[in-house]
């Protein structure tokens, strides 16, 4: 069984290169989440390819490549307490993934400019939130 009070968050290039990470994490923070690994670094190519292979056959996949390449982004694993389902919990507070749609206070409605350009990323399944995790902080 998955653990589920635990999530993978990435602050993407725009939100990075605006100086929104001490920001973004305060939200996170303020909502329950415990940052329990964090780590700024650039994707290369090959990395980012392999982190969106699900999305490979899509015609937006080259743009996206582009843009997680295109300069450094901070992820972070966050967990919360054990009865709290941390990604339904995350999505939540990042919001649709079109900023224009997303909740008022929503982390991508504060921080997004476009769909393409929605300053976070978060699991979409407590399954997933594993594989991503392991993606990037195996040992």
């Amino acid at each position: 069984m998955q653990e589920q009070n635990k999530t993978l968050g990435i602050i993407k290039p725009d939100a990075v290169k605006n100086n929104k990470i001490g920001a973004i994490l305060a939200i996170v923070e303020a909502q329950g989440f415990v940052i329990t690994e964090l780590r700024k670094l650039q994707l290369s190519q090959a990395r980012a390819e392999a982190f969106y292979e699900i999305h490979r056959e899509k015609p937006f996949f080259n743009e996206l490549i582009s843009y997680m390449t295109s300069g450094s982004i901070v992820v972070f694993s966050a967990r919360t307490q054990a009865d709290v389902k941390a990604v339904e919990k995350y999505r939540d507070l990042i919001g649709n993934t079109d900023p224009s749609k997303a909740a008022e206070g929503s982390i991508r409605k504060l921080y997004g400019k476009s769909k393409a350009f929605n300053a976070v990323h978060g699991s979409d399944s407590a399954e997933n939130a594993s594989k991503e995790i392991e993606f990037f902080f195996s040992r």
